[in-house]
């Protein structure tokens, strides 16, 4: 990689958490360590690691619990995880990978073969597409390449910021598939409100995770936007359980969705690169508030 890479390793045993702290210091990467769960947990946000190696047994909360607080966390959703454990059953292998965890290592283990196994998860995270892990939309500089070659052409345009709201919250009280479903449940009604009313040249893409961007024509823009914000306000309750759905209809319920669509117009205002409209979003939303 590049720059070095930041390793935490997440290990209530003093000695084998020596050894690997020491090991993979000498391989040339930054290590930071924690003893427990909780600690692990916060370190991660303040740090945002390049590669999580965790033990399931903490002696506080689990593995599984640290793991699951990573992904409920915009910030560090995305982290690679390695499972350091005893534990070899295979309902626990699955309960890892349902959490997305990249790779699972039982104990002993070769600490050559856990270099190797580092290195290419590493790797693998570094050459990951630019396209979202969820639904499969271009994100990241796809999504800036095209905006900016938007607002540099001549050609009117308009524009639709479509974020959901909520997800984060959403995500820790129903758990990180049920947030994961949300995003391709958004993204198809997305697909087919362009479908039906759109044009074959419309883009869609991610400003951030819970945040769609779809560049349009002028002229369609207003029914494009109509059939998204009422496809997806119909179906909202629906992406919570049966019995929490009438809860979810207070404002302050936690874990509660909102949608909020935000447009732009090329006639509107003039905006020279995609910093600039990033600003200009931000600003519309506040006053949507």
């Amino acid at each position: 990689m590049s720059e070095k890479a930041r390793i935490m390793i997440v290990e209530d045993d003093p000695d084998l958490s020596e050894l690997l702290q020491n090991f993979f210091t000498v391989q040339g990467y930054e290590v930071i360590a924690a003893a427990w769960g909780e600690e692990g947990v916060r370190l991660t946000r303040e740090h945002s690691p390049d590669l999580v190696m965790l033990d399931i047994r903490l002696p506080d909360i689990d593995g599984y619990e640290v793991c699951r607080r990573i992904r409920t966390h915009r910030r560090t959703q995305d982290i690679p995880v390695i499972f350091l454990t005893e534990k070899r059953d295979r309902v626990d292998k699955l309960a890892g990978l349902e959490l997305g965890v990249v790779d699972y290592i039982t104990k002993p283990f070769d600490i050559q073969e856990l270099r190797l196994r580092v290195r290419n998860v590493l790797r693998r995270a570094e050459q990951a597409p630019l396209t979202n892990r969820v639904t499969n939309l271009p994100e990241g500089a796809l999504v800036e390449e095209k905006i900016n070659g938007l607002l540099l052409s001549e050609q009117p345009w308009s524009l639709l910021a479509v974020e959901v709201r909520g997800l984060d919250g959403f995500r820790e009280a129903y758990g990180f598939v049920n947030a994961d479903d949300v995003l391709r449940a958004v993204t198809l009604m997305i697909n087919n409100a362009l479908r039906e009313a759109g044009s074959e040249s419309d883009f869609v893409g991610h400003l951030e995770e819970n945040d769609f961007v779809i560049v349009t024509d002028q002229a369609k823009a207003a029914i494009v936007q109509q059939r998204i914000e009422t496809r997806i306000q119909q179906s909202m309750e629906y992406f919570y359980p049966m019995k929490d759905r009438e809860k979810m209809l207070q404002p302050d319920a936690k874990g509660r969705l909102s949608l909020i669509v935000t447009p732009i117009d090329s006639s509107e205002i003039n905006i020279l690169d995609y910093k600039q409209l990033r600003e200009e979003l931000a600003r519309r939303r506040a006053e949507q508030l």
